[in-house]
């Protein structure tokens, strides 16, 4: 990057910081440091669901995610709209009603103590490792600019999330979200249109998007069905994204705390409502969006010649090993191919814009080419495993940056790199905000108990704030290790979702227990969630190894059943304690 580029990102860095910190400003007691002492407008609220949501994954990955798969990938969020309005109905009065900090103390008053903690510990498990990962995604992006070791750059970037949430708390993160939002929107609508305005002058918009058609890549819209029947194993379809896709939102938005901790944060029960609705109805034109970029930038590299591998870090330290010499034969080859891709691209535009009955034979040739071009990038990647077993081949989270580092205006590239910081921090704050606020309300002070003198309640409660600033710098530790274990995780945006699907089905099945089957006791639920959970585990691990054909979306729907119906049986089962 050149030095406007790092000023650039430096002092809008900076200056985002300053400005949530400056906002961050409250009592410094739990409901403070938390909740935002429940103060925070529906539009605030909005923001920082979206900017919880919206983590450097999302901008990093998914446009990789569209790039090598297509749009389809959209067709999970489907059934997040179906899940705001159940949440806003069922969830948001309940828990503004009893003014809890998180929503498993409600599962102590409905159940009992050992199903609150189990709960919790479930949620604590499943973000603590996603926000891990998410820690991992602007790593890469350092390690990549920089050169430096991903080990000494999750540390960095670790690092300066622990002091940016420590410090600030819930308001921080909502106030910050609120800029940062606006100025991811702003750079990567820029990133689109220099996507567009650096292909060919003779190819339009709606070109681009008829070549990137032709290629496969909008493919917004699959049923999954096939001459066999409904295919379980496509992860990405309309009925496991309306059905599978509602079930993990609902669990997601309505019994992870990292969001509810979020509208928690509201004046009342309307402002909750109308973040999480009006949630529902911008999240899916975002993605949509942010995964068109991917569709247009795979269209962009039909018209120009693009990387073989787009880690370029990687490449060039394994061309000086002895397979350097077969990488670049494999590039040699590579670009070739490309520069047949150029011609055949150009001659079907020429063809759409002549209305050639030759469209369908230059429309074959795109695909049979990409499909040569697709080898040999998989030929590419299996040298560079030759190479050095522990080298990770999958460049999915790299294809965006690679893009903005080559071929955006110097300014805009420390913009650009800046953004997707921002969409890390937010994201990763309000969560780390999330696990202190469940460690310290779910354990350390439901099982600590505490000598509290009457006329020592400010001390107390600046007591309780400092140690949830130590929880919040723990989890900080922790989440850093785990993104040291995150480089063969393939795709983040698919990674962070399917972890969170061995969890948020079984967390999701307590809750719905808890709402909708009023005689069911908290021994019943408890063993039921157990239960499912080891199910779930089952399913995933005899998914992995080829035994069953089952898209992790499901897994959400079979957690969240299993937990329903075995709390049912369990209650028909276990005997009752009888009234004295």
């Amino acid at each position: 990057m050149s030095s406007i580029d790092w000023i650039v990102l430096v002092v809008t860095l900076a200056c985002i910081v300053a400005y949530g910190l400056y906002k961050s400003r409250t009592s410094k007691n739990l409901e403070g440091y938390f909740l935002s002492n429940r103060s925070m407008p529906w539009h605030l609220v909005l923001l920082s669901i979206m900017g919880t949501q919206a983590s450097a994954i999302t901008f990093l990955s998914a446009p990789g995610q569209a790039f090598t798969d297509g749009m389809r990938f959209v067709q999970y969020y489907f059934g997040l709209p179906l899940a705001m309005i159940v949440i806003s109905v069922s969830f948001v009065p309940l828990f503004k009603k009893l003014k809890v900090f998180t929503a498993y103390e409600f599962l102590e008053q409905r159940f009992d103590v050992k199903t609150r903690t189990f709960t919790s510990a479930l949620f604590l498990l499943s973000r603590g490792f996603s926000t891990g990962i998410s820690i991992y995604a602007p790593s890469i992006i350092l390690s990549s600019l920089l050169g430096w070791d991903i080990f000494w750059t999750n540390i960095i970037m670790g690092g300066i999330l622990i002091i940016y949430t420590v410090t600030g708390g819930a308001k921080a993160v909502a106030y910050t979200q609120q800029l940062q939002l606006a100025i991811i929107f702003s750079a990567m609508f820029i990133a689109g249109y220099f996507i567009v305005h650096n292909l060919p002058a003779n190819v339009s918009f709606s070109d681009a998007l008829k070549v990137s058609g032709a290629s496969g890549k909008l493919n917004v819209i699959t049923t999954g069905i096939t001459d066999k029947g409904f295919d379980w194993k496509d992860k990405y379809n309309l009925i496991s994204g309306l059905v599978g896709g509602f079930f993990l939102s609902l669990s997601y938005f309505g019994t992870d705390q990292s969001q509810v901790g979020r509208y928690l944060t509201a004046k009342d029960v309307t402002e909750s409502r109308i973040g999480l609705l009006m949630n529902g109805l911008v999240k899916v034109p975002m993605q949509f969006l942010i995964l068109l970029l991917g569709a247009l930038l795979f269209t962009y590299y039909q018209f120009n010649t693009g990387p073989v591998f787009f880690n370029k870090a990687v490449s060039e330290k394994v061309y000086t090993s002895a397979y350097g010499d077969s990488l670049k034969t494999v590039q040699k080859n590579y670009d070739i191919a490309s520069a047949k891709q150029t011609v055949i691209a150009n001659q079907y535009v020429d063809a759409l814009h002549n209305n050639s009955t030759n469209i369908e034979q230059f429309k074959d040739s795109l695909q049979q080419n990409n499909t040569q071009i697709g080898s040999l990038r998989t030929q590419y990647k299996t040298y560079l495993k030759k190479a050095d077993s522990g080298t990770d081949t999958n460049d999915t989270n790299y294809i965006f940056i690679r893009f903005v580092v080559d071929n955006l205006p110097v300014g805009l590239v420390g913009l650009l790199i800046a953004i997707i910081f921002l969409a890390s921090w937010g994201s990763i704050a309000a969560a780390l905000n999330s696990l202190a606020s469940c460690t310290m309300i779910d354990f350390y002070l439901r099982f600590k108990k505490h000598k509290v003198h009457p006329n020592k309640k400010d001390v107390e409660d600046l007591k309780k704030y400092k140690q949830s600033r130590w929880a919040t710098f723990g989890w900080g530790v922790f989440c850093i290790v785990v993104a040291q274990y995150s480089s063969r995780l393939g795709s983040l945006i698919e990674a962070v979702n399917i972890f969170g699907s061995l969890f948020y089905g079984v967390i999701l099945g307590i809750f719905l227990v808890a709402f909708y089957m009023k005689r069911i006791n908290g021994n019943a639920v408890f063993w039921g969630a157990v239960i499912g959970e080891l199910i779930v585990v089952l399913l995933f691990i005899l998914d992995n190894n080829g035994t069953i054909g089952l898209g992790f979306l499901w897994l959400n729907v079979a957690g969240a059943l299993a937990v329903v119906v075995l709390s049912w049986l369990a209650d028909k089962l276990i005997p009752k304690k009888q009234a004295v």
